[in-house]
């Protein structure tokens, strides 16, 4: 059992396929908005022209926010954030959806109250991922090094994310882990992790 997880108290978290079921449809949103299939889809709005590019991310915020109304947790996340919030972790949401649409997220899936405002990172508060930007903000709200912090995600901007902050990687929701090099634990889903971090606190 890594070390880390007994001892982690800060605790960031994606959004969409680590909290939530994973619902968005790249392939649908690229071809809505001609996104090449090799670019990252942020990046190439923000690479177009002024006019073009305030357009295409307003059609992308639309889009999203049906679906975070719409939002279903994954298994486990609930009681995953519940424990760690009742336990008096710090906790924060690191996404690269926007911040609004994440709070409404949030508040579908009843985690709301377990993260602040302020904690919750979108893509107009940071670079998004896998920049470190996010982690680095974080740390610096909570007054602790980076390295004191653990990222869990679904996908390897997030682990990158947090490599490149100095942070610990947790891998969740893929049945095996693709990217082991960029990660320091996996759990299949957010339940057997709330089961390994139960087991390393009594162990």
């Amino acid at each position: 059992m890594p070390a880390f997880l007994h001892d982690c108290q800060h605790w960031v978290f994606d959004m969409d396929g680590t909290l939530t079921r994973a619902v968005h449809d790249f392939g649908y949103i690229r071809h809505q908005l001609k996104i090449p299939p090799e670019a990252d889809i942020l990046g190439h709005l923000d690479s177009l022209p002024a006019a073009e590019s305030r357009a295409a991310h307003a059609w992308l915020f639309e889009h999203e926010r049906e679906l975070a109304e719409a939002s279903i947790p994954a298994p486990g996340a609930v009681k995953l954030v519940q424990h760690l919030y009742e336990h008096g972790h710090h906790l924060a949401i690191l996404t690269r959806n926007a911040h609004e649409l994440a709070r409404i997220t949030l508040q579908a899936i009843g985690l709301a109250h377990c993260f602040t405002p302020q904690n919750t990172l979108g893509r107009e508060q940071a670079a998004p991922k896998p920049a470190p930007d996010g982690m680095l903000k974080i740390a610096r709200n909570w007054q602790v090094d980076s390295s004191k912090l653990c990222m869990i995600g679904d996908f390897h901007f997030d682990l990158t994310s947090a490599r490149n902050a100095g942070s610990r990687a947790v891998l969740v929701n893929q049945p095996c882990n693709p990217w082991p090099e960029l990660t320091d634990l996996h759990a299949p889903d957010c339940s057997e992790l709330l089961t390994l971090l139960q087991t390393s606190r009594t162990g």
